[in-house]
């Protein structure tokens, strides 16, 4: 039987499936390589069958939200649990996307042989995981302590501005962009000092412990950013909706930890990372939607209503979205957009403007 030719480097599924007929005693494993996964890696009409699939879920789930909130009164008297714990676990995971690549660009280039190493990475994280822990009890103590001595309207609003701060770092390409790489390289040349000193005859233990703080400081930042962005959470809709929504965002991120370091798979971390960051720029406007009320019912600004526009937003768009027919929320939203999005497209200018051979 003669195989169809096929592109260099491109996967056939004709001569996959010829190759499963003449070994059928293929073991499981050996037939999913041959024959499942390049099929799945080139059938796009799959992905968006799974794509529509999940959104129809969503919608049927999520139907007795929008017909409540299908009316032409515009006016928020609740918040949503559900979209709330989307936005955590949203953020959670593209926090844990960032982990795992810095942890993976640390790990990068350690000889098996060196699992001391590896342990002290593992136990840096570990480490990571309990400070974060305990930031996020001394944060909730002291606003807690802080609401019952002040307003708790203001309290809720400074805490949305501080998430929308936490937003505005993660969610900005031009800004976050060039903090997160020099945060990776930062740490990759910590890790080759830590290595020429133990080539150097230095103690094992001091190397171990540079490795620890790698890991340590890998994780902590990320979880410090997230402790700060729950807050607001937390006061408004209590404990239960961010656990919820951490579960979510930690088993997705652990999902991939697992891909990366277990199952060594090389996943596509660049079209992840922009996936969440589109998700999350989304989020960044409803929150900022969400503040402008939260700072309205404060006191802290008007509320300029425009007539011929209430009469079009239906309120389940402010339930969902956020988007209220107010000169100063719409306002806000267009600037946020402009500082995300202007900010992505200032950097592809100056990276298209720069001569070949110039260091980004």
């Amino acid at each position: 039987m003669r195989n169809k030719e096929c592109a260099p480097g491109m996967c056939c599924r004709s001569s996959a499936i010829e190759q499963a007929s003449v070994a059928p005693g293929l073991p499981p494993s050996r037939l999913s390589k041959v024959l499942v996964i390049p099929i799945l890696r080139r059938n796009r009409t799959l992905w968006l069958a799974t794509f529509v699939a999940i959104v129809v879920l969503l919608g049927l789930f999520l139907r007795a939200d929008f017909r409540r909130h299908n009316t032409t009164t515009v006016g928020r008297t609740e918040w949503n649990p559900t979209r709330a714990e989307y936005e955590i676990a949203t953020l959670v995971l593209r926090e844990g996307l960032e982990c795992v690549l810095v942890l993976a660009a640390i790990s990068a280039g350690l000889e098996r042989a060196r699992r001391a190493y590896h342990r002290s990475i593992a136990v840096g994280v570990g480490l990571g995981i309990a400070a974060t822990l305990l930031t996020w009890r001394i944060a909730s103590r002291l606003l807690d302590d802080l609401a019952r001595r002040s307003s708790a309207l203001a309290v809720q609003a400074c805490t949305g501005l501080l998430a929308i701060v936490v937003l505005l770092v993660v969610v900005n390409w031009f800004f976050h962009k060039l903090y997160w790489t020099g945060w990776i390289s930062l740490h990759q040349q910590k890790k080759e000092e830590l290595l020429r000193a133990g080539a150097d005859g230095e103690r094992g233990w001091t190397v171990c412990l540079g490795m620890a703080s790698l890991g340590l400081t890998s994780f902590y930042r990320e979880g410090f950013e997230v402790v700060l962005f729950l807050q607001s959470y937390r006061l408004r809709l209590g404990n239960t909706v961010v656990h919820h929504g951490v579960l979510w965002g930690t088993l997705a991120a652990g999902l991939v930890a697992v891909l990366t370091f277990a199952a060594h798979r090389r996943l596509p971390y660049r079209r992840m990372l922009i996936a969440t960051g589109l998700m999350l720029a989304l989020v960044l406007l409803v929150m900022v939607g969400e503040e402008v009320q939260e700072m309205q019912l404060a006191g802290w600004l008007a509320a300029t209503r425009i007539p011929w526009l209430a009469g079009l937003v239906p309120s389940w768009m402010d339930f969902w979205f956020s988007i209220a027919p107010t000169a100063e929320s719409l306002g806000a939203q267009a600037l946020a957009a402009f500082l995300v999005f202007g900010s992505y497209f200032t950097a592809r200018f100056i990276s298209r403007r720069r001569p070949s051979g110039v260091p980004q």
